[in-house]
């Protein structure tokens, strides 16, 4: 199984009979599933940078697709997202998917059949309104702060008004919707996009601010501006009747919208389903939506709201909260991974940077042997190769010993997380199988919560 992000979808890496990894898709929605596999084929026969829909369930209920790789984007671009200076080589890959980007709103739209989008055809006032809807409901009334609903609603009603007057200026065009680096996987260093699904017929303008405001994606304005110089000369290749002075003052009501929508995202995906990570995005959110109404005089209300609530305490107590919510009685979250080093080190989401990484790499490696290579630390044979071996048993005893100690002291002094990794060559056998048994063993030992993720294996679960 792989990694889930905020859809209920699941994605599983399987061979086919000729031994070609493939990925299998378990949707929910069947007119989501198909609109899926129509636009994946429609944009794959034109040439576009998509996965190819390999086979469909009769039930169409599932498909597999062309196997991408394990690189996100989002990951490519770490040293940029996480410094704030982005690498050439970042750019290299940022300017090549915009301009891909392009491609799929133009050629993509061409002899496409809008009635098979999902839930709906066309960017229009009533999907506006639910968006709009989805931050007033799920994000603003989520942080419990006082707000005049008639004053929002009134400025809703001119960013709608704003929004819809672009739509009779520009070609037919393929929306996106949710263009940001998580949805595109690199792949011998050229961009594919994924997950668009919800797209439909609507402006370009959108695509763009949802991939270059993206809150995690943490894009310096300078290299914004760069990288829309790059996009609008792409697309004046397609489009040579484009005004690039009328789009470039129609994209901050874009901007504004996207940062609208996805705040609303981030509550529902937060506030209510209590997923971390989505609440870890809700300040650089908000100061994506401070600077973008600095900037845009028709929306006074908005931007006495956004500051109202950056400086708003019950916010940024709920990020911090979530940060040390736990299920145990202790209050403690150990969250323990298993990965391998070839694919680098895992990523502290708790933000405090602290914690331990094993290596695993000094015992005796299962992996070697061909009628292991396809099993995995949680296989039993697997499991009776390590522990007959015994280097295994010895290098876990002298682990427990350590974070037991640990554990004991983060109990006493309140503290809420701590991180345990463990690695080896490829993440599959020994750092599983370690990983595994010390979760069981704090467990059995501890009243805390076990976060356990193998993360080469896309498994994640909570014990």
């Amino acid at each position: 199984m792989l990694k889930q992000q905020g859809s209920n979808r699941i994605y599983t890496r399987e061979k086919d009979a000729n031994g070609q990894s493939v990925i299998r898709v378990e949707g929910t929605n069947r007119d989501e599933n198909r609109a899926f596999i129509y636009m994946s084929r429609h944009f794959a026969e034109r040439g576009l940078p998509v996965p190819r829909v390999l086979w469909v369930s009769e039930d169409g209920m599932s498909y597999t697709q062309e196997d991408l790789g394990d690189t996100l984007l989002f990951d490519a671009i770490r040293h940029g997202r996480e410094t704030g200076c982005f690498l050439p080589e970042e750019y290299t890959l940022l300017e090549r998917t915009i301009r891909a980007l392009a491609h799929v709103q133009v050629e993509g739209a061409k002899d496409f059949d809008w009635s098979v989008c999902f839930p709906v055809p066309a960017f229009d006032e009533r999907s506006i309104r639910w968006d709009l809807n989805y931050f007033k409901y799920c994000f603003l009334k989520g942080t419990k702060i006082e707000f005049s609903e008639p004053k929002l609603e009134d400025e809703f009603d001119i960013l709608v008004k704003n929004l819809l007057s672009t739509l009779n200026s520009q070609l037919s065009t393929f929306l996106y919707r949710d263009c940001q680096s998580r949805n595109v996987m690199i792949k011998d260093g050229k961009p594919y996009f994924i997950d668009f699904q919800g797209g439909r017929h609507g402006p370009t303008q959108y695509d763009v601010a949802s991939f270059l405001w993206q809150a995690k994606a943490n894009i310096p304005q300078a290299l914004r501006d760069k990288l829309i110089e790059a996009y609008l000369d792409e697309m004046s290749t397609l489009n040579s009747q484009l005004s690039t002075l009328n789009w470039k003052s129609a994209l901050p009501h874009f901007v504004l919208f996207r940062t609208l929508q996805v705040l609303g995202a981030y509550g529902y995906r937060g506030y209510f389903e209590r997923k971390q990570h989505f609440l870890e995005s809700i300040p650089q959110a908000l100061k994506n939506l401070r600077e973008v109404l600095a900037d845009l005089t028709e929306y006074p209300y908005l931007r006495e709201l956004a500051e109202n609530l950056s400086a708003e305490r019950s916010v940024s107590e709920t990020v911090c909260q979530s940060k040390g919510r736990s299920n145990s009685a202790s209050g403690l979250t150990v969250t323990i991974y298993s990965f391998s080093f070839k694919k680098g080190l895992p990523i502290d989401e708790s933000g405090n940077g602290g914690g331990y990484i094993f290596d695993c790499r000094s015992t005796h490696n299962p992996g070697k042997y061909e009628e292991y290579k396809q099993l995995t630390g949680l296989d039993q044979p697997v499991i009776d190769f390590l522990e007959k071996d015994g280097e295994i048993l010895t290098f876990l005893n002298s682990v427990y010993a350590l974070i037991d100690h640990h554990v004991e002291r983060f109990i006493e002094r309140d503290f809420t997380r701590l991180q345990v990794a463990f690695g080896c060559t490829g993440g599959q056998h020994r750092s599983v199988y370690c990983a595994e048994h010390l979760a069981q063993h704090l467990k059995q030992k501890y009243n805390v919560a076990i976060h356990l993720i193998h993360r080469e294996r896309g498994i994640k679960k909570e014990i």
